[in-house]
Formats: C-alpha cells, sequence, structure tokens
C-alpha cells in the first residue's frame, strides 16, 4: 500500500498499473491531469484474510485547488505469483 501510495505521489503510473491485478486494472491511467498534491498516508489496519487475501484500511490527504481533501479506503489484496496485487477497494464516508 505504501509503494502504491509513494507511486501516486510521484506519478508512476507504469508501478500502479503492473501492481494492479489484471482482472481489475484500468487499461491506462492520467495522472499527469491528477492536479492533486498529496500531503500523507496513514494506514489504519492490515488485515491477513487467509494466505492469498489481504485488506489494508488507510487515509490518504491531499489538497486540491487549496482545499484539503482525505480518502479514506479499505483495500483489497491478492497474492499471486509471488507479488500481492490490488484489486479494488471500497471508499468510506
Amino acid at each position: 500500500m505504501r509503494s502504491r501510495y509513494s507511486a501516486y505521489v510521484q506519478g508512476l503510473e507504469a508501478y500502479l498499473l503492473a501492481t494492479w491485478h489484471a482482472d481489475t486494472r484500468p487499461p491506462a491511467l492520467d495522472l499527469a491531469a491528477d492536479q492533486s498534491k498529496w500531503l500523507g498516508l496513514a494506514i489504519r489496519q492490515s488485515r491477513m484474510l487467509d494466505t492469498t487475501h489481504a485488506t489494508v484500511e488507510f487515509v490518504a490527504r491531499y489538497r486540491v485547488a487549496g482545499r484539503g481533501h482525505r480518502l479514506h479506503e479499505i483495500s483489497n489484496f491478492v497474492f499471486e505469483g509471488g507479488c500481492w496485487y490490488y484489486v479494488d477497494g471500497l471508499v468510506r464516508g
């Protein structure tokens, strides 16, 4: 999760796509169009559901046009071929 957050901060689209599970991966990303300034990441909880599935609850803070926002998500990951892949997430209010 931390590496994916860092990739968003640095605009590393190829890394994000490579760590996204093939079943849910978008065809492309356009981070250059994103005007967000990422401010920080807090991992609230991580849980192993079984040997190949895990969740990570996090809050990422960012600013757009001078206004602060928070992304609170519970992300689902799956372990395949020796790597963890992001599958999807539930955005919390």
